[in-house]
């Protein structure tokens, strides 16, 4: 049968199992080098970002809480050593969603006996019941930090910023944090066993779905304006999609530091990224954060990907069971899940044949 086969058939066969090496493997050796090369520092003033950041001392911040938060959630990390803290940035309304992590991803509590905890980080919301709801919300779960500040798309910097700064107070030994919004999918298992894998060059880790070259948004009506006494440059430079990004406990402590002297009306994620680059720290691309994009539903490929965007109530529901229910996926259903997930539409030139082959 192999020996009939026509020179476009040969080459489509071919492309295949290279392209299945790469969608498999690309990603990780990426990071791989990427971590397996350690940075040295000249720069006087990221030498004394990262001397701060180590001698950083938030005791005044343990004993006066109330200034920076309405309720702080500040013993949830006292008795436990945390892995990866993972705090969901949500609306003060949005109770349902919050259910909705806490039955889901945000359920997960640990891999491999490694502690994972999920809290979620609000702003103060202008209705007085919503504040009662929360108040109640937060007696029957204990994983809400609200900050002493108004929620609103003005204020998501802050926000941010809340969750750095309660993260280096209060949970100062958990070894990474991912920061996301409610509106994703995570998988935790997935992202975990990641991160555990990681066992040099622990230091200076902010990972994510990076953005190249983004321009400031100068248009005055624009709710996202930036004026250029915000921001003088052209492009931002690159940062991590704030949908959902992994950084170190030391990286945190940097941008805490970073955060004082950076003006809070940019975009969350852009502060970050300015944050980031001020104390000579580089994002780090991965392709299995979606970023601002839905992927399409394929169980093998959501056990590898590590967030997906938007998902619907009623979908969350019954694929987060699928992908829990331990069963493994084969190095073909793999496959074709990772080929799903890049969304390829290939073209092959080979010989004088055209081959479509759309995903």
């Amino acid at each position: 049968m192999f020996c009939r086969l026509q020179t476009h058939q040969w080459c489509f066969i071919i492309f295949n199992i290279m392209l299945f090496h790469a969608l498999l493997f690309g990603d990780l050796l990426e990071e791989y080098f990427l971590h397996s090369l350690p940075v040295t520092y000249s720069d006087m003033k990221i030498l004394k970002i990262r001397e701060v950041a180590r001698k950083l001392d938030m005791d005044s911040l343990k004993t006066n809480t109330s200034k920076s938060y309405i309720i702080s959630s500040s013993d949830v990390c006292s008795d436990q050593e945390v892995f990866l803290l993972v705090i969901v940035c949500s609306s003060p309304e949005n109770r349902t969603r919050r259910n909705l992590i806490r039955q889901t991803w945000g359920n997960v509590t640990g891999i491999r006996r490694y502690a994972v905890l999920t809290l979620f980080a609000l702003g103060k919301p202008v209705s007085e019941a919503i504040q009662l709801d929360i108040s109640e919300e937060y007696q029957k779960h204990g994983d809400i930090i609200e900050g002493n500040f108004l929620d609103s798309f003005q204020n998501q910097t802050l926000q941010t910023v809340m969750s750095m700064e309660w993260t280096v107070t209060f949970c100062s030994t958990a070894r990474f944090i991912l920061k996301t919004n409610e509106e994703m999918f995570v998988n935790i298992p997935s992202l975990a066993e990641y991160l555990l894998s990681l066992r040099t060059h622990l230091e200076d880790i902010y990972i994510g779905r990076v953005i190249h070259q983004d321009m400031p948004d100068r248009d005055p009506q624009s709710q996202s304006f930036v004026s250029l006494s915000q921001y003088q440059e052209e492009y931002y430079p690159d940062y991590c999609s704030g949908t959902a990004f992994v950084i170190s406990q030391d990286v945190a402590r940097k941008i805490y530091i970073v955060a004082k002297e950076t003006p809070v009306l940019l975009p969350p994620d852009v502060f970050v990224g300015i944050c980031a680059k001020n104390a000579g720290i580089i994002p780090i691309q991965s392709s299995r954060f979606s970023g601002k994009k839905h992927i399409r539903y394929n169980r093998c490929c959501y056990k590898f990907i590590f967030t997906s965007f938007e998902m619907k109530e009623d979908e969350l529901f019954k694929e987060w069971k699928e992908i829990s229910d331990g069963k493994h996926c084969t190095l073909l259903e793999t496959y074709y899940g990772l080929v799903s997930y890049k969304k390829y539409i290939i073209v092959l030139i080979c010989g004088p044949k055209y081959i479509t082959w759309p995903i």
